[in-house]
């Protein structure tokens, strides 16, 4: 007997094992400071967890809606159209058991085995996973050097392909997608009859005038072929709560609903609850939060460069990706994360996760104390570095 080539070709999340090797250090008794991550290093709001009790308290810990509760999808398309400029309903969210899950469930609805699916690099590595799973084909397109996104190389690839996975703020970088760029992206996807799969995850981390432009903000008819995946875990400090939504045209979303309803089934009850009480009544905390990641996005930033390196600014999520070209081997972003590893017990994520191998990303959802302890160590090691070479 033996494990479908399936499953084997799944690999497994390379940040999660690289946050579960740091924790083992560190309960070995070595003092580590881990940057892999991508998790808030706040506590969940008060008003969140009082959702949870009440909730425990009454017995409302029955099945739910396949699709999600059906007063917190009223939220969801209240909260998410308010923020957002446009009119949605409740037919046009369904709740999942994360951003994650959402993800996977958006390219089952809308992906055949075969269709090429554009990933823009620097591309989170779960969404490679991603479409292996749902039988798709990843087609990966390269990025500006400033990060940015190459509409020409996009347009090039895109003749062949079926759909294209967005995410701005952008998992590793931080970039931020102008609106000039997400309406170039419209244009092509609308040519080639293109998917948008929108990742808006870190949509509310955004450290500009506003929050991060939505293309379903782009016009009524661009939402015709937009799916747009949201979730609880970064805003508000909720990642092991596991949940997300998908706003969509009906259709997809009630084929969403269905293969969960016969796959993983409901979302969690008391998962619904907290997030329905913080869309209702925004936490206090939230804004102090981006305020927060902000100030540690320009100590670390700051930092990077004082110490040599080529590093762009973030404008939202909570990483920073700088370029470590100079002081690479033969061993590429790997070997130079684990000589860090070995020599100063610090831990962040190879450029190979996201298809850059001469950067790296650090995750700044950790204190400021342990962030300056963190550029210290990095110092050291750099020194070690340029002194070697």
């Amino acid at each position: 007997m033996k494990v479908s080539q399936r499953a084997s070709s799944v690999a497994g999340s390379a940040t999660l094992t690289l946050a579960t090797r740091a924790k083992e250090m560190a309960a070995s008794g070595l003092d580590v400071v881990s940057m892999a991550v991508g998790e808030p290093d706040f506590s969940t709001p008060e008003l969140v967890r009082e959702a949870v009790r009440t909730s425990v308290t009454k017995g409302r810990v029955r099945y739910t809606p396949a699709a999600g509760t059906t007063s917190l999808r009223a939220a969801l398309a209240s909260t998410a159209g308010s923020s957002r400029g446009i009119e949605l309903t409740p037919s046009q969210v369904v709740v999942t058991h994360s951003c994650k899950h959402a993800l996977n469930l958006v390219l089952a609805a809308v992906v055949e085995p075969g269709d090429e699916v554009l990933l823009l690099e620097p591309v989170w590595g779960s969404y490679d996973a991603a479409v292996s799973w749902s039988g798709a084909r990843a087609v990966r397109v390269a990025s500006r050097p400033d990060l940015g996104p190459d509409l020409e190389a996009i347009a090039a690839a895109a003749r062949t392909a079926k759909g294209v996975m967005l995410n701005s703020p952008t998992n590793p970088s931080g970039y931020v997608w102008t609106d000039e760029e997400l309406r170039g992206l419209l244009a092509i996807a609308e040519e080639h009859d293109l998917w948008i799969i929108s990742d808006e995850i870190y949509r509310r981390l955004s450290y500009g005038d506003k929050q991060a432009t939505s293309p379903l903000s782009l016009g009524e008819s661009a939402r015709e072929r937009i799916l747009a995946v949201d979730g609880a875990s970064k805003s508000l400090a909720m990642t092991g709560f596991r949940i997300g939504c998908v706003f969509g045209p009906e259709a997809v979303v009630k084929a969403i609903a269905n293969v969960q309803s016969e796959t993983t089934g409901c979302p969690n009850a008391l998962s619904q609850a907290g997030w329905e009480a913080a869309l209702l009544e925004e936490p206090p905390e939230v804004d102090g939060w981006v305020s927060s990641f902000k100030a540690r996005r320009d100590l670390l930033v700051s930092g990077l460069r004082d110490l040599g390196m080529e590093c762009a600014m973030p404008g939202g999520a909570f990483y920073a990706f700088p370029s470590v070209a100079p002081f690479l081997d033969e061993r590429g972003s790997a070997g130079f994360c684990d000589d860090l590893l070995e020599s100063e017990q610090l831990v962040i994520v190879p450029g190979t996760v996201f298809g850059m191998d001469d950067h790296v990303r650090l995750s700044y959802a950790l204190g400021e104390p342990q962030l300056q302890e963190a550029l210290q160590r990095l110092g050291r090691f750099l020194d070690g570095r340029r002194a070697q070479g």
